[in-house]
C-alpha cells in the first residue's frame, strides 16, 4: 500500500529531519566530534523508521519530491556567486592534482570491484556495478548502465543492483567523510589557513558588513538566484557541445561564476554575503534531507553477500586514497583534509554528500575557502567525463564481451 505525501507535507518531513540530526548531534558526542551533517543523521533516522513501517504494515510512505531539483540548482547557484575569478587561479595547480588523484581512485575502485567479483565467481559486469559506476557515479549512471548490462548482457537484476549499490554508497559517503577529516586534523594538529579574499564558498560566506540580512537583500538575491537557474537550464536545454554533457546543475554554476565576477569586476553591485550563505546552506539541507530520508532501506537488504564484500571493500579503499594519496598530494595541510571529507563524499555517494561534509568539518574547525572551490568543479562536472572514460576503457577489456 503506497501512501502518497503532498508537497506541503514532505517539506515539514525534511526539516524535521535537519531538526532531529541537530538535536542528536547536540547531545551525542560521537557525533559531533566526528562532524556528521544533520542532514545524515537525521534523514537516516526517517529512513530506518519508513523501512520498519512498510517491514511491519506492507504500508509505504512515497514523498513529492518536486523541490528536491530546484534546491540542488539554487546550492550550485549559490556556489558559483561565491567564486572569485581573481582567485580561481589559485586552485589552477591543484585542481589537477586532485583530479588526478580521483581518476586514481576511479580506476581503483573498479580493479577492485571487477577482481572480487572475479574472486567470487560472479559475473566481472557485477565489479563495474559495484565500482565507479554508482558509487561515484550515482543512482543515475548506476541506473543507465545496469539497464545496459541487463539488456546487452542479460545481466539478471542489474539495475536493483544498482540502484542498492548506489544507496548504500550515498550513506558510507555521508558516514565517513566527517571521521575521516577528524582523525587527519588532530593526528597532524592541522589549523585553518588564512582566508584568501574572494575565495568564497556556501557556509563559508564572511559575514558582509555593507548591510545586515533584510527583506531587500533576501529579494534582490532571490532575483539573481532565479536569473542563474533560469538561464542555467536555458543552457542546458539548447547548448550543445559535441561529446560532452553537462547537467543543469552544472551550467547555473558556470552562469553563477560569470554573474559574480562581471557585477564586481564593473561595480555595478555586490552580492550580499550572508544572504547567499543563508540560502545556499538551506537549500543543501533540505536537498540532502530529502534525498536521505526517501532512501529505499530495504533495496540493501536483497544485496548478496558477495556485493556487500564488494562495498565494504570499496569503502575501505575510499578511506585509504583519500588518507595515503588525496591528502598527500594536497599538501598534507588543513584544506587537504577538508578535500579527504568531500572526496568521501563524492566518491563513494554524490557531490552534494560532498559539500555537506565538508560544512560539517568548517562548522566545527575553520574556514577551508580551497577545498569550496576545488571539491565542487571535481565533483559536479570533471569526475563524471573522466568515470565515463575509466568505465568505457574497463568495458573494453576481453572479460566483458562488449
Amino acid at each position: 500500500m503506497a501512501i502518497e505525501i503532498p508537497l506541503p507535507l514532505t517539506v515539514v518531513f525534511a526539516i524535521m529531519v535537519l531538526l532531529v540530526g541537530r538535536w542528536l548531534i547536540g547531545r551525542i558526542d560521537f557525533l559531533a566530534r566526528y562532524s556528521i551533517p544533520d542532514p545524515v543523521v537525521g534523514g537516516l533516522i526517517v529512513a530506518v523508521m519508513l523501512t520498519a513501517v512498510r517491514v511491519g504494515t506492507g504500508a509505504e510512505l512515497s514523498f513529492d519530491m518536486g523541490l528536491q531539483s530546484p534546491l540542488l540548482l539554487i546550492f550550485f547557484s549559490t556556489v558559483g556567486l561565491g567564486a572569485d575569478v581573481r582567485t580561481l587561479g589559485q586552485g589552477g595547480r591543484k585542481l589537477l592534482l586532485l583530479l588526478g588523484a580521483v581518476v586514481v581512485a576511479l580506476v581503483l575502485q573498479n580493479v577492485v570491484g571487477v577482481a572480487i567479483a572475479i574472486g567470487l565467481d560472479l559475473n566481472p559486469l557485477m565489479g563495474i556495478l559495484g565500482g565507479s559506476a554508482t558509487l561515484a557515479g550515482g543512482h543515475g549512471t548506476g541506473a543507465a548502465y545496469g539497464q545496459v548490462f541487463g539488456e546487452v548482457n542479460g545481466l539478471q537484476g542489474a539495475v536493483e543492483v544498482a540502484m542498492a549499490c548506489a544507496t548504500f554508497g550515498l550513506i558510507l559517503g555521508g558516514v565517513l567523510g566527517g571521521p575521516v577529516a577528524q582523525w587527519l586534523i588532530r593526528r597532524h594538529r592541522l589549523q585553518p589557513g588564512v582566508q584568501a579574499p574572494g575565495l568564497l564558498g556556501p557556509g563559508e560566506v564572511p559575514r558582509d558588513e555593507r548591510r545586515a540580512l533584510s527583506p531587500e537583500s533576501l529579494i534582490e538575491t532571490i532575483l539573481i538566484l532565479m536569473f542563474c537557474m533560469g538561464v542555467g537550464t536555458l543552457l542546458a536545454e539548447h547548448l550543445v557541445i559535441p561529446g560532452i554533457t553537462l547537467p543543469t546543475f552544472v551550467w547555473c554554476l558556470l552562469v553563477g561564476i560569470v554573474l559574480r565576477n562581471a557585477l564586481s569586476l564593473s561595480g555595478l553591485y555586490r552580492i550580499d554575503g550572508p544572504t547567499i550563505e543563508l540560502m545556499g546552506t538551506v537549500s543543501l539541507s533540505l536537498f540532502l534531507a530529502m534525498a536521505l530520508m526517501s532512501l529505499r532501506l530495504w533495496e540493501l537488504v536483497n544485496l548478496a553477500l558477495p556485493i556487500l564484500i564488494i562495498l565494504l571493500a570499496q569503502a575501505l579503499l575510499a578511506v585509504l586514497l583519500v588518507v595515503f594519496l588525496t591528502f598527500n598530494v594536497m599538501g598534507r595541510n588543513y584544506d587537504a583534509a577538508v578535500i579527504a571529507a568531500g572526496q568521501c563524499g563524492f566518491q563513494l555517494g554524490a557531490t552534494p554528500t560532498a559539500i555537506a561534509n565538508m560544512q560539517a568539518v568548517t562548522s566545527r574547525h575553520g574556514l577551508s575557502p580551497m577545498a569550496f572551490l576545488l571539491v565542487p568543479i571535481i565533483g559536479a562536472f570533471l569526475i563524471d567525463i573522466c568515470n565515463a572514460l575509466v568505465i568505457q576503457g574497463f568495458l573494453a577489456l576481453p572479460w566483458f564481451g562488449f
